[in-house]
């Protein structure tokens, strides 16, 4: 739940923040998740159905509820990256930042001058639509914004040291299944081989400053995790929480009516 400081600022001081992806195109899921007490949600562009007027109106859903909206871009590209942080975004998540060239891309496209090269325009839902002071929508977006930036392969957790070097990124986040499938083992996400390469990728962040995140799928893995230095743990996605949901509650009514017979 969230202490009355900025997701940022959470981090900052080593706090573990805890979310969820979503591929519901839905607000109400949204704000239900927000009232479950989540810290964050990763809108998935990525793998998810969303147009970005899909995704402005779910940004909203979550600032009603106070819960972080995080967009998981389609990829690096900066035209997504734009729109995104247009949409409303307190940050962006991108995919596949393997190596220093591409995050170097990451942090120019998300920060304004003089830090990046973001396009301006003040009249957007990040700039409250001409509302918002530009001067101040230019100091706060550079420096309020989550640059999370996603490490998918063997090869991003040998370059990391490289790709921290640039400066700029918030939190990486691990892959745990395309980590697997980079070492020859796709899907094995407990392999001892994806454990230890995701350890060693924490070790290299917590060395230049950088939280890291990771994806897991039950709480027991994020507990685990969090007690590795894990921060930023996104715990599933919607769909997967509402079907094992339904699934456990459906196998125990059907049990109890079979036992009462």
């Amino acid at each position: 739940m969230s202490s009355g400081l900025s997701f940022l600022e959470r981090l900052s001081r080593g706090e573990t923040v805890l979310g969820t992806f979503v591929y519901f195109n839905s607000g109400d899921v949204v704000e239900a998740l927000g009232e479950a007490g989540l810290d964050f949600i990763i809108i998935d562009m990525e793998h998810g159905p969303f147009s970005f007027y899909d995704v402005e109106g779910m940004v909203r859903a979550a600032e009603v509820v106070g819960i972080t909206p995080i967009i998981r871009t389609p990829s690096s590209e900066e035209t997504y990256i734009l729109r995104a942080l247009e949409c409303g975004a307190r940050g962006i998540q991108v995919p596949h930042v393997d190596d220093p060239e591409t995050a170097r891309k990451v942090i120019e496209a998300s920060h304004y001058y003089p830090e990046g090269s973001r396009g301006f325009s003040p009249y957007t839902k990040a700039g409250r639509y001409g509302a918002r002071d530009p001067h101040t929508h230019i100091q706060t977006s550079n420096r309020d914004v989550a640059v999370i930036i996603q490490i998918e392969s063997a090869d991003g957790v040998a370059r990391l040291p490289e790709i921290l070097d640039v400066g700029g990124v918030d939190v990486i986040f691990l892959g745990p299944y395309d980590l697997s499938q980079s070492l020859g083992i796709p899907g094995q996400v407990s392999k001892q081989e994806v454990v230890d390469l995701m350890e060693s990728a924490v070790r290299r962040a917590r060395l230049k400053g950088v939280a890291a995140g990771t994806f897991v799928e039950t709480p027991q893995s994020a507990i685990e995790w969090a007690r590795k230095g894990i921060q930023y743990i996104a715990y599933s996605v919607d769909a997967a929480i509402l079907f094992r949901a339904a699934r456990e509650i459906s196998t125990a009514v059907r049990r109890g009516l079979t036992l009462g017979e």
